[in-house]
């Protein structure tokens, strides 16, 4: 009973916009899981079905194919953040760690998937440019979170 009511001291003592950041890398990381595994599901359709617009392009298929793989993991990434943060990163950096993790979980496999769109074969279209936006918010809240671990 002690050990719950300590708990929601903690949970009363964060800032809202804490609380509201830390909901939204939540709620984005239920969301990338429910797109990205249909859409792999939605792949392995095209690729059963022969569909030429998706079997034409070798760069099409590699680009849609690192989406899925992606939005997968980093919908992982979301959950996993949101489930220790309160105890592992402090509160002072927590929300805009939040922002950093969802943003560029968001962006990734967005930028891989525009990529296949409209792309000319051996390049990917200008969509590309939001992965490695994605993928610098990632890494610098990563380093963030490991450095403000306890």
């Amino acid at each position: 009973m002690k050990e719950k009511k300590e708990k929601d001291q903690v949970r009363d003592s964060e800032s809202t916009p804490n609380r509201i950041a830390t909901r939204t890398t939540l709620r984005t990381g239920w969301l990338l899981l429910a797109i990205a595994l249909p859409f792999g599901v939605t792949l392995e359709a095209l690729h059963g079905f022969k569909v030429q617009a998706y079997l034409g392009s070798d760069t099409r298929r590699e680009m849609w194919r690192l989406a899925h793989a992606h939005g997968t993991l980093l919908g992982a990434v979301c959950l996993v953040f949101t489930a220790l943060a309160d105890r592992h990163v402090p509160e002072a950096s927590r929300r805009s760690i939040a922002r950093q993790i969802a943003w560029g979980s968001v962006l990734m496999p967005l930028g891989f998937f525009l990529g296949g769109i409209a792309n000319s074969e051996g390049d990917p279209s200008l969509g590309i440019l939001l992965v490695p936006v994605g993928a610098v918010l990632l890494l610098v809240a990563l380093i963030r979170c490991a450095r403000g671990t306890h």
